[in-house]
């Protein structure tokens, strides 16, 4: 661990959250986009649009070649009440009933339609539907600021991003009045975190909290 950063009710660490992870304490969950480890798989395209994606394309891939081994995801979750993880359907968890949909709008790409993340949630099946990318993306798998503040909502408290990336997770929970906590390796990375998460800080609050879902009488036929 070389670097840590207060912004603030956001501590970011710059270092391997394999070390990092065992000296902090319990949070309340854990919202998270780690590397997939298909880097292996993906398939560019050609024509309007993939010209950004066509010159990342060797930075995603050397981050985006090993998932998370099984160990790691058994750590986030005993140090946490709850879990949402991007990419669950690629990593060894458990059986979930409650998965979280981010239904992408675009078709007839080579890259997926939809991404899924996996949840300890005791909930239904929830989906949104946002574009693939937004302007001004900064790292090459980062996802849209209000698919991560849709899924910092499902959760309460304290929230931890040990992929941090280039911040996401930090300025929705910034947007929403969460404390969080974030960890990054790449240097890079870490410095565009850190200043996605000060200016979000200067702009007026972007999201209200939702107000939990009430249940609702079916009608019986």
């Amino acid at each position: 661990m070389s670097r840590i950063e207060t912004i603030g009710d956001a501590t970011l660490y710059h270092g391997d959250c394999r070390e990092i992870l065992p000296t902090l304490g319990k949070v309340d969950a854990v919202v998270t986009d780690p590397p997939y480890g298909i880097a292996h798989l993906w398939k560019g395209g050609s024509g309007k649009g993939w010209g950004k994606a066509r010159s990342e394309a060797i930075i995603r891939n050397d981050w985006d070649d090993v998932a998370p081994d099984k160990n790691l995801f058994n750590v986030l979750r005993e140090m946490s009440d709850h879990q949402i993880i991007w990419g669950g359907n690629y990593f060894d968890l458990p059986p979930s009933r409650c998965w979280l949909v981010w239904n992408k709008p675009e078709r007839n790409f080579s890259l997926a339609e939809a991404e899924l993340a996996w949840t300890n949630l005791d909930k239904v099946v929830r989906v949104i539907d946002c574009p693939r990318s937004e302007q001004g993306r900064e790292h090459p798998t980062q996802k849209p600021v209000k698919v991560m503040a849709w899924s910092v909502s499902k959760v309460s408290g304290l929230i931890l991003d040990p992929f941090m990336g280039s911040g996401t997770t930090g300025v929705a929970c910034v947007n929403l009045n969460r404390k969080f906590i974030g960890i990054e390796l790449e240097q890079s990375y870490f410095d565009i975190a850190c200043r996605r998460i000060e200016q979000a800080y200067k702009q007026p609050r972007l999201f209200d909290e939702p107000k939990p879902e009430q249940p609702k009488q079916e009608a019986m036929i």
